[in-house]
């Protein structure tokens, strides 16, 4: 008799959840409205009266002393829904996106970022991945951004169409690691399964994890992938070797290795070609460079960094390959 109902169950908690989540959803939207409506009130009062910031202020004050009840307009609530609408206001395609992250999404982002380009990244990303806060302020904290363009500007000598290429990171920051100062790569390894859910975000959640010491049968002899993905976006194969010293070029022949053992036993007919990303402590792009040059292996080579990076520094490499290349078009 419980079996029998569980399937009609089921389906009404399922109707439930759905109309939860659209009940939320629409609660959202109409906050995010009144808080633009609002910041483009006072943006455009504080600008052609006589009274300035004052009036905010002045506002804030009497919300608090006749409507008590009124939560989030106080002072810092007023300026930042101005900030908010003076940020995008003359941007049509982003103000259209603006209803789909949550205002706490927004408040990280204004505070967190300077470029009107910067914030539109963050917004995108946010819908695109659906970031809880903690999510997305990581990523600010990462500086995902400038590690993203950077991954983009740098010239790339393996010829990975830009769809693809764009999925992938120069520079990887794995600052939830917990490592000792001195490890093996046996313990970087596990300190990434135990991390997994952190490494997804840092590598994208595109990426599903298929197992740690993927095991690959050539001839009579068995050899083992350091960690193996699958990627939903591109629909292929994604092979992770690790190594905790500097790159070297031999690195990439035991990568084809891999790549091609997956293509002919593992991938599916319906699959794209595997991809490899080798995973270093540090590179030199000119070995890089050379090691790939007349290489048509579809292998990113990445670094990591256990730390933070120094927003600046990023800001200013960015700044230097903006000068130094030209811009990119689409394959």
């Amino acid at each position: 008799m419980i079996n029998d109902i569980i399937p009609h169950l089921n389906k009404i908690v399922s109707m439930i959840e759905t109309a939860r989540q659209n009940t939320l959803s629409n609660i959202n939207t109409e906050l995010i409205k009144l808080y633009w409506n609002v910041g483009e009130y006072l943006s455009k009062e504080t600008a052609n009266s006589s009274w300035g910031d004052s009036l905010v202020e002045l506002l804030a004050d009497q919300i608090k002393v006749d409507y008590p009840e009124i939560k989030g307009f106080n002072r810092r609530g007023l300026y930042r829904m101005r900030q908010f609408y003076e940020a995008y206001k003359d941007n049509e395609f982003v103000s259209a996106l603006l209803t789909q992250i949550s205002w706490t999404n927004h408040l990280l982002i204004l505070s967190g970022t300077k470029t009107p380009e910067e914030k539109e990244f963050y917004i995108k990303l946010s819908i695109k991945e659906k970031y809880s806060s903690r999510e997305l302020e990581r990523q600010i904290d990462s500086a995902y951004f400038h590690r993203f363009m950077l991954s983009e500007k740098k010239l790339e000598p393996v010829p990975i169409k830009k769809r693809t290429k764009s999925h992938f990171m120069d520079t990887y920051i794995l600052e939830f690691m917990d490592l000792p100062k001195i490890y093996t790569e046996k313990e970087f390894q596990k300190a990434i399964i135990r991390n997994l859910k952190d490494f997804i975000l840092e590598i994208g959640k595109d990426f599903t994890f298929i197992g740690e010491e993927f095991r690959v049968q050539v001839a009579n002899s068995d050899y083992y992938i350091d960690l193996l993905f699958y990627h939903r976006g591109l629909s292929c194969l994604v092979a992770f070797e690790l190594k905790i010293d500097k790159f070297k070029p031999e690195y990439v022949g035991k990568m084809d290795f891999y790549l091609e053992a997956l293509d002919r036993d593992v991938r599916k007919p319906n699959e794209n070609p595997s991809i490899g990303v080798i995973l270093c402590a540090s590179k030199e792009d000119e070995v890089v460079e050379y090691a790939m040059s007349r290489n048509i292996s579809p292998t990113m080579i990445s670094e990591y960094n256990l730390k933070l990076i120094d927003k600046k520094v990023l800001e200013q490499k960015l700044r230097e390959y903006k000068v130094l290349l030209p811009d990119e078009t689409e394959e």
